[in-house]
């Protein structure tokens, strides 16, 4: 009868699956855009210039949520800032707008340009988006400048030679620029997480089991114990960065501009993943474990988000507490932007592994404390069990 039990336990298995695998769908199912940091960039000092401006601003809040939030830019130069990763786009005005304009109403009309600038690096899916919403935003001013332009000729009776005509029917065109352009690089920074995470995890519960029934002289003995854990899993965390790079130029045919920049990034996440699983997993336990496998399986999907896409409890309480985002994060700031290993996102790595290896030597103190209570009926030839 004991066999039976099975059926029952199956029924609950795929109540708890199918649950947690379409939890994990959320943040994807209900993203939208809202208030993505747009750049807006008006060098025209014509009315012309500033009444576009306008226009563009009132499309992008026709909606309740409105999808842009634009920041004023007082120059091209400052266009930079999508280097900083502040942006994920930009509209930009030139000087001569007004001018180009005006030409409309002369015998050689020539087209006023604008340039739509794309940071391809910060977001690939949410850089598709944007190229999509401005080119759509341009051609609508485009259509309805045309539909006046045209309007006016044919109530004024005034014939058009085919320049007038060619300008007429396209007067506004956009030029669109990407920045920080990412290639056949463009998955490279979501393709390496599953395999770090799941790596490191496997290796982490690994280095767990070889201390999980070891037997101690001293505490001395298993702080240094403790130490040679956190050593080893450092030295994990080198191999596997350099061997998962190496994989990925073999296997993916990935091309870097500095082969070691990435693969001592990855090193130093998969080093900090290693020391971050274990030091949990050495004060709970087993309850550890599907806490992490969960971690991967809602991560992921918030990895190829941007967080102003997220909803609101998503972006508020979940993604700023998600380890990996920083590998994340320092990937596409080696591979898109700056090209420096030591960034913001390896700062930060650096204090997780650090936090995790003080927590795990600190387990030493806990374990001790609790030996030191039972001492009198524990008591193993003063030898202590970790």
């Amino acid at each position: 009868m004991k066999e039976n039990k099975f059926f029952g336990i199956a029924f609950v298995a795929v109540l708890l699956l199918s649950f947690i695998f379409v939890a994990t769908q959320i943040p994807g199912a209900h993203s939208t855009p809202k208030d993505l940091p747009i750049g807006l960039v008006l060098e025209d000092g014509g009315n012309i210039g500033q009444t576009f401006v306008e226009m563009i601003q009132k499309n992008s809040q026709a909606t309740k949520e409105a999808p842009f939030k634009w920041v004023v830019l007082k120059n091209e130069q400052e266009i930079e800032k999508l280097a900083n990763q502040e942006l994920y786009g930009a509209i930009y005005i030139p000087k001569d707008f007004s001018e180009k304009y005006a030409s409309f109403q002369t015998p050689t009309p020539t087209s006023a340009m604008l340039k739509i600038y794309i940071n391809q690096g910060k977001n690939t899916n949410v850089a598709n988006i944007v190229t999509q919403a401005l080119s759509t935003m341009v051609e609508k001013m485009n259509d309805n400048v045309s539909a006046q332009l045209l309007a006016v000729t044919e109530k004024n009776n005034i014939p058009l030679n085919a320049n007038q005509a060619r300008i007429y029917a396209s007067p506004i065109q956009s030029e669109i620029v990407n920045v920080h352009e990412t290639g056949k690089l463009s998955n490279a920074p979501l393709s390496y997480f599953q395999p770090i995470w799941m790596s490191s995890l496997i290796s982490a519960i690994l280095l767990w089991f070889t201390g999980r029934n070891r037997k101690f002289n001293s505490v001395m003995e298993q702080i240094k114990f403790r130490g040679f854990q956190a050593l080893i899993a450092m030295i994990i965390g080198l191999f596997g960065g350099y061997l998962l790079t190496w994989y990925s130029t073999w296997m993916l045919d990935y091309e870097f501009a500095d082969f070691n920049y990435v693969a001592l990034f990855l090193s130093l996440t998969c080093a900090t993943f290693i020391l971050l699983i274990l030091a949990i997993t050495t004060w709970i336990k087993y309850a550890a474990l599907p806490i992490f496998v969960l971690l991967m399986f809602f991560g992921l999907p918030l990895l190829q988000i941007a967080p102003e896409m997220l909803p609101s409890f998503y972006a508020d309480w979940i993604y700023p507490w998600l380890p990996f985002r920083f590998m994340f994060e320092g990937l596409k700031e080696i591979l898109f932007f700056s090209g420096e290993l030591w960034s913001s996102a390896a700062v930060s790595l650096c204090w997780i592994a650090v936090v995790s290896i003080v927590v795990l030597l600190l387990s030493v103190v806990k374990r001790s404390s609790y030996k030191e209570d039972k001492s009198a009926e524990d008591m193993d030839g003063g030898r202590v069990e970790v």
